[in-house]
């Protein structure tokens, strides 16, 4: 006899349904765009370009991680600017 050690999905996704989901911030990719999970469930959402909450699908994660390195490479030019800006 096999003991599986899988958790039961249908225990969560019946507490989100009836109380409701309790998404955390998992990931801040911009000042505005973040990504989302349920504690219970695990279901992932992002903020989409009008800052509504969706879904987080393959082509959503693939657009935060670009829009994460957009902005870092951004922010790491706006440091160097005003370092360089100071000393002048």
């Amino acid at each position: 006899m096999q003991k599986t050690t899988s958790k039961p999905t249908f225990l969560p996704k019946m507490y989100c349904s009836i109380f409701g989901h309790d998404y955390q911030i998992t990931k801040k990719v911009t000042y505005h765009v973040k990504e989302y999970t349920c504690s219970h469930c695990k279901k992932q959402l992002t903020t989409n370009s009008n800052g509504k909450l969706i879904e987080l699908t393959p082509k959503f994660k693939e657009i935060n991680r670009i829009l994460e390195r957009i902005h870092a490479s951004r922010m790491e030019r706006l440091k160097k600017k005003s370092i360089t800006s100071s000393i002048c």
